[in-house]
């Protein structure tokens, strides 16, 4: 089965820290927590800006329905 970079029904905002953690095979809350890091380090601005990006532009969970 292929892998896809998909958000995460596990979400703290829109599941995309955690579907970028699902996907590379890494718990979410390191993901998160890096994340919060760079957004701090770079003065939020371009952290927010990506994560608006790839919240537009990653596909939805899959539902196991």
């Amino acid at each position: 089965m292929e892998k896809k970079l998909r958000k995460s029904q596990n979400k703290m905002i829109a599941g995309v820290c955690a579907g970028i953690g699902e996907y590379m095979g890494i718990d979410p809350t390191m993901v998160r927590v890096l994340y919060a890091l760079l957004s701090v380090f770079s003065v939020g601005f371009p952290g927010l800006v990506l994560y608006i990006i790839l919240c537009l532009i990653m596909p939805a969970p899959e539902t196991n329905e």
